[in-house]
This record gives C-alpha cells, sequence and structure tokens, in this order.
C-alpha cells in the first residue's frame, strides 16, 4: 500500500528564496518611476517576505595569541533588528528575496513569514513603519497605514494620491474640527513636509493664549478622529486668520 505523503514541516519548506514576480515587478515600475507606493503594497498582500535575524553578542572575552589581542564571542542571542527612518521613527526590514537580504547584510540570516504576520508583528513593536529591500536595488518605505492594511489584510488606499486628497479624508478632517469654535474652515492639501496639510482658518483677532487654545483643540480633535488616525501617515498644520 503507498503510503500518504506528509505535508511539509512549513508552509516555506519549498521556497526557494525568490522573489514574487508581481512584487518584483512593481518594485521595479516604482524605481523607474512609472508605478506607485500603492501597486507595491497591491502586490505585496499575501506574499512571503524574509525578516533578518542577527547574532548580538551578549559577553565576549578578550584573550592574548601571539602578542596580539582578540576577542572570542562566548555568548549571543539572535533578534530582529529595527532600523531608523530619516524622520527618526523605528522602521522593520521586510526582504522580497535572499538576495536583496544578502546585498544588505552578508550576515543577517532570513526567516520567512507572511506579509500580513510581518506587519503585525512590526505594529505590535510598535515600530510604526517597514522598509522593503532597504539594501536595494528598489528600496520602498511602507507608511504606517499601509502596514496596519497588511496586518489586517485589507485594501490600503493612500490619504493622497496623484496630488489629490482622498474624499473621506477631507470630509474627515472637516468632521472633526467643526466642534472647535476658533475654526472658520478647514481644508486640506498635499503636504510640504508631511503626507497631509491641513489649512485650519482661525477667526481673527485672537490673542496668543486664544491661538494656543485653539492649536491645542485643533491637534486633539485631529488625533481623536478614527479616519485621520488610520489614513493619515503624517500632517502638517497650517493657520490662516480669516478676513
Amino acid at each position: 500500500m503507498a503510503g500518504r505523503e506528509l505535508p511539509p514541516s512549513s508552509p516555506f519548506a519549498s521556497d526557494d528564496g525568490a522573489a514574487d514576480p508581481r512584487v518584483a515587478a512593481a518594485l521595479a515600475s516604482l524605481g523607474a518611476g512609472e508605478g506607485s507606493l500603492a501597486e507595491v503594497v497591491a502586490a505585496l498582500a499575501g506574499t512571503r517576505v524574509l525578516v533578518p535575524v542577527l547574532a548580538e553578542l551578549d559577553v565576549a572575552d578578550v584573550v592574548v595569541h601571539d602578542g596580539h589581542e582578540h576577542t572570542v564571542d562566548k555568548e549571543a542571542s539572535t533578534g530582529i533588528v529595527a532600523l531608523r527612518t530619516p524622520d527618526g521613527r523605528r522602521a522593520l526590514p521586510a526582504f522580497t528575496s535572499v538576495a536583496t537580504m544578502a546585498a544588505w547584510r552578508t550576515d543577517a540570516r532570513p526567516v520567512p513569514t507572511d506579509v500580513a504576520r510581518a506587519a503585525l508583528s512590526a505594529m505590535q513593536e510598535g515600530w510604526e513603519v517597514v522598509v522593503v529591500d532597504p539594501g536595494g536595488p528598489v528600496p520602498a518605505l511602507l507608511p504606517r497605514p499601509a502596514v496596519w492594511a497588511l496586518a489586517k489584510q485589507e485594501a490600503w488606499v493612500p490619504a493622497v494620491h496623484a496630488g489629490a486628497v482622498a474624499d473621506d479624508v477631507a470630509a474627515a478632517v472637516s468632521r472633526a474640527l467643526a466642534p472647535v469654535a476658533a475654526v472658520v474652515r478647514a481644508d486640506v492639501e498635499p503636504g510640504r513636509r508631511a503626507e497631509l496639510a491641513v489649512v485650519a482658518t482661525l477667526v481673527a483677532g485672537l490673542d496668543r493664549a486664544a491661538l494656543e487654545r485653539a492649536v491645542e483643540q485643533v491637534n486633539a480633535a485631529l488625533a481623536a478622529d478614527e479616519v485621520v488616525a488610520e489614513r493619515v501617515d503624517s500632517l502638517e498644520l497650517r493657520l490662516r486668520s480669516a478676513a
């Protein structure tokens, strides 16, 4: 009687370490200036990524041999590393293939995982963003809303796309700031230093104390809005005075 074939011990047992063709194509298109980050995120959904594990030396001895000092590793632990982005946030590095990881660090050990699990782990660690293939050839920084969407296995719709702010985000900002008495009007536009700019027109004649209270109320209202919190990666506040 023929024996049954046992299932592989890991869902990635037959993984050859190559990049998913759709992800590779989306990254190449992004690098050529023809594609978008949203297309990269969409291609990543449901795929395998490689998370790097590096050895971290806990204890070391210095020994002398032939008149020279040598450091001898005694104990070492392994751990997943976080990267620091230019704006100071911590990021989880994730790689599309063994080759792109080796181009980044030859001493990194690849651990395969599905992208949803990697994204969820990053959020749980407080690492707000994910950097795909940080060593190239085309690195991609996934903003916090995109990471959260991947973790929830939902489609990601950028708050700003093709120079326009999404309608639901604009509506959420207006709704959030409507109760703020000092705000006459709230507009949104693509940011210069952040993803989104909120342009708040305030009543004329506010003194310094009233202006500070208004700014505090605006910031609190935006932070408390669920749509703004989930959809917007970063925002800048611009103030105008009503004529």
